[in-house]
């Protein structure tokens, strides 16, 4: 099972391949995981999430809260 975790313009993100499709989860500050409420298409590339989470949620930028980056 593939799984990237992400900071998202200050919110983490699971993202994580469940046989053919990508399930999205948000991540609480206690670590639980719910429906992130967003699709990233089964199309999407392993090397292109970050790219596309941007380009999902580019409108909740601002000057503090950064950008996408994948967390280790």
């Amino acid at each position: 099972m593939q799984a990237h975790r992400f900071n998202v313009f200050g919110r983490i993100v699971l993202v994580q391949r469940e046989g053919a499709l990508w399930q999205a989860y948000a991540v609480g500050a206690d670590g639980k995981r719910s429906p992130a409420g967003f699709v990233v298409p089964d199309f999407v590339a392993e090397q292109d999430l970050a790219q596309y989470l941007a380009d999902l949620f580019h409108e909740s930028a601002t000057p503090t809260n950064g950008g996408v980056r994948r967390i280790e």
